[in-house]
């Protein structure tokens, strides 16, 4: 079988949930299915951090391209090799295509119709269109979980639910799940001015993260004695309206104890979350919530924000709070600082329910899909 892969999101220089979805994708599919060609097309070089696995069996084009580039060139070329199966890792896939070629798309969440406001107007009117198109005109939607698939039949009631395969995302065990190296780990904390206790949290730094409630949750914290010596670590890249976030930090009488070290390389993320007291995603909405599992399986106990897919991804492992109650997230984090026991019981679910998961189960069950 021939299949198709559009990896152009494998160029861009900023990596997310979805960018480490492809990357690690296509680890394992050459090796799981060796008797067939996987075309992945990409157009212009590939970020070094999401450069992906090379096996005898992948084709792998970089095919540049001006502008329209999915719905030119990709097109193009598609007639050209007449692959059998297109896989569209994002929410996108060409208007015009071979009827006999079976198309997927994965949609990883629908966050602009929960929160239009925390999209810029361009990329609302994008997404809208290009979503809208993707769900109503493929052939087979992968949802990252069962609360994206719950959204899709939500606000797209025409989609047939049994055109929907729900494949959880996977996480990178050999970068968290590591014995503890504390002279390394000491010396990435210099590097970030990070000394003593600290909360962590680890993703993009927008509004729809509900960082705000965080801050205020750890100012609450701060004013009890008992703390002094506990900081908040705010790690991840500058987002939509990101401006405000940190005007709050710069606002807050706990500024000096709140670290903002911006993107943080694969390699010393690992080390950052074994050394934390707690991992806090306080999330309004989230697909999947890979970072959750990377907490669980360095150890740290997890507190999350009761909402979307993330009691899915948590279980019973983890802590939750009402996503706007500052004061609820503020005694959850003073239950696990101050629990031994608690912390414990947390970090063994935490280490049971991460077994669950993993990227080559979800990439033998993308397989799978791609080719029924």
């Amino acid at each position: 079988m021939k299949i198709a892969i559009q990896a152009a999101d494998l160029d861009w220089a900023r990596i997310d949930g979805t960018r480490v979805y492809i990357l690690n994708i296509l680890k394992y599919f050459g090796q799981l299915d060796p008797k067939s060609q996987f075309i992945i097309y990409h157009k212009k070089k590939f970020n070094p951090e999401l450069t992906p696995a090379n096996f005898s069996n992948y084709k792998i084009w970089k095919i540049p391209f001006p502008f329209f580039w999915t719905q030119i060139r990709l097109c193009y070329s598609l007639s050209k090799e007449k692959p059998d199966v297109l896989w569209m890792p994002m929410h996108n896939i060409p208007l015009f295509r071979n009827k006999k070629m079976r198309t997927v798309v994965t949609i990883h969440d629908l966050a602009f119709k929960y929160f239009p406001d925390h999209f810029r107007k361009y990329d609302l009117i994008k997404l809208n269109l290009l979503v809208g198109w993707a769900v109503r005109r493929s052939d087979g939607i992968i949802a990252i979980s069962e609360a994206t698939k719950k959204d899709i039949l939500k606000f797209y009631p025409s989609i047939k639910e049994d055109k929907i395969r729900v494949i959880n995302h996977g996480f990178d065990k050999e970068v968290f799940d590591k014995a503890r190296d504390l002279e390394k780990e000491q010396e990435i904390r210099n590097k970030f001015n990070i000394q003593g206790r600290y909360i962590f949290y680890v993703g993009a730094l927008q509004p729809r993260k509900n960082l705000a409630t965080l801050i205020r949750a750890f100012e609450e914290l701060k004013k009890e004695g008992q703390y002094k010596d506990l900081k908040l670590v705010l790690a991840g890249e500058k987002a939509w309206l990101w401006k405000e976030i940190f005007q709050q930090i710069e606002n807050s009488p706990v500024k000096d104890e709140i670290i903002t070290p911006g993107k943080i390389k694969f390699c010393d993320l690992g080390h950052l979350m074994r050394g934390a007291e707690i991992f806090c995603f306080p999330s309004l909405y989230e697909g999947f919530g890979i970072p959750v599992l990377e907490a669980f399986i360095s150890r740290v106990p997890v507190i999350c924000a009761d909402n979307s897919s993330l009691p899915e991804v948590a279980g019973e492992a983890a802590l939750y709070f009402e996503p706007k109650n500052h004061f609820e997230l503020s005694s959850q984090i003073k239950k696990v600082l101050d629990n031994p026991e608690l912390r414990n019981d947390l970090i063994e679910k935490g280490l049971a329910q991460a077994q669950k998961f993993s990227w080559e189960k979800c990439a033998r069950e993308t397989l799978e899909f791609l080719k029924s």
